[in-house]
């Protein structure tokens, strides 16, 4: 255990049995971190595949205090640190000379601003992601530069529409133009890599069959830690410490469940419903942040061109056809339906956010939270005017309570651009952008 006195460095570690497990912020960090009165800032990007029923995702209203639209009133408990955006361009991901390839466009394009390459092979060019730029900048002394998560299946490859390679579809990060950050499906493996369990495929196995979790092995550590912390660290301790413990036993729990399939549709360790797989992938990201595994996160919360359906809210048809709606209104009402559900996901992960203490705020302060599509309309694959917003960052200056509506033909990259500069990244340009949004005055 690396700790030397009781004022502890921020980057302090248990080590046992394989894991290192990191602490969350406690108060006997604070006299070390006096020269970071600011705190750590946070980045988490959330994406969803397919566009959305525009009517009822925009507000009627513009401006402050804004008139809540039906999809968005599942994070209206969120009203004063939500900024959203009306009349953003996703440019780069139109047709520009291109047969098809809409879908495996508009993820990549989102977040780069940038046209992807006609390609089925592994020439892949698209552009470095706002994700990537704020990592290199806030990551440098994280286990993880970040981490990429999504509920879809990724093990698609070759062509998946029009010429245009699946890889485009299946990430929405890109470290550089040529190169794509896969995201990862699995709890298990998205586990493994914040915490470690042991440094060879049988030590793994080895402890998941003795069903024991990765706190057992630093058990003397844990209580020799407390006897030096005060009592509100104590407790900060023993609900980060239950926190991962639930973690592992929803995962184990999955596992279980699945252990019956010999060709499953989806990796073992998944649960069985979203709603619990979405919870499971927030709470994740929620301990990555806490324990400052890493500062920037995303999740694919639906893929373009998804064939998922949600029977678990009345929705039996696959949500790339709702999409293709043609202004039928029970499709339509469905394709609501369907946005209405990520978003109230989304509260979740807020929610999660808001009850973790950091420093002198909690981590949704600290975290801007991007939340968006690359397209609009998925019945004609508009790249237009597509849905976005931005939830928390309060720490980061960004404002709340916002609605803007930006002139026809406004990039969005200017967001994007907008977004760097609260996390000290000065770009005069990105992707197709010709100005910032000053998220500190929208």
């Amino acid at each position: 255990m690396i700790i030397t006195k009781l004022s502890l460095p921020r980057r302090t570690f248990l080590r046992g049995m394989g894991a290192t497990i990191a602490l969350p912020f406690l108060d006997a960090m604070v006299p070390a971190l006096r020269s970071q009165s600011k705190g750590v800032p946070r980045f988490a990007a959330v994406y969803i595949g397919n566009g959305a029923n525009m009517a009822q995702w925009t507000p009627a209203t513009d401006g402050v205090n804004f008139e809540m639209s039906p999809i968005l009133k599942g994070i209206e408990a969120y009203r004063d640190r939500m900024a959203v955006f009306t009349g953003l361009d996703n440019f780069p991901a139109t047709d520009q000379g291109d047969v098809g390839g809409q879908h495996p466009r508009a993820a990549p394009a989102f977040m780069s601003g940038t046209h992807a390459k006609p390609t089925e092979g592994a020439d892949l060019q698209a552009g470095t992601t706002i994700d990537q730029i704020i990592a290199a900048e806030i990551c440098r002394d994280t286990k993880l530069p970040s981490l990429e998560t999504t509920v879809d299946r990724i093990d698609v490859v070759g062509a998946c529409d029009h010429g245009y390679a699946c890889a485009y579809m299946n990430c929405m990060s890109w470290r550089n133009p040529t190169t794509p950050l896969p995201s990862e499906t699995n709890p298990r493996f998205i586990f493994e890599r914040m915490f470690g369990v042991g440094s060879t495929v049988e030590e793994r196995l080895h402890r998941a069959a003795e069903d024991r979790s990765i706190l057992d092995g630093v058990t003397e550590e844990i209580a020799d830690l407390r006897r030096k912390l005060g009592s509100r660290d104590r407790t900060k301790l023993g609900e980060y410490f239950d926190a991962v413990r639930d973690v592992e036993e929803r995962i184990a729990k999955a596992e279980s469940t699945n252990s019956d399939f010999s060709v499953p549709d989806q990796p073992v360790g998944v649960p069985a419903t979203f709603k619990e797989y979405i919870e499971l992938l927030f709470d994740l990201q929620a301990l990555a942040f806490q324990a400052d595994i890493t500062r920037v996160t995303s999740l694919m919360m639906a893929r373009e061109n998804t064939g998922r359906a949600y029977p678990e809210i009345g929705v039996a048809d696959a949500h790339h056809s709702i999409s293709h709606h043609d202004n039928n209104p029970d499709k339509l009402a469905a394709y609501a339906k369907i946005n209405s559900y990520h978003v109230q996901m989304l509260n979740y992960f807020l929610k999660k956010l808001e009850s973790i203490p950091d420093g002198d705020t909690n981590l949704l302060d600290r975290t801007a939270v991007l939340f968006g599509s690359g397209m609009s309309n998925g019945n004609v694959h508009s790249n237009f005017q597509v849905p976005v917003m931005v939830v928390g960052g309060k720490s980061l200056g960004i404002r709340g309570n916002r609605h803007v509506r930006y002139p026809n033909g406004t990039p969005l990259s200017n967001l994007m651009l907008g977004l760097t500069d609260r996390y000290g990244v000065k770009l005069q340009k990105f992707g197709d952008s010709n100005s910032a949004i000053d998220l500190t005055t929208i």
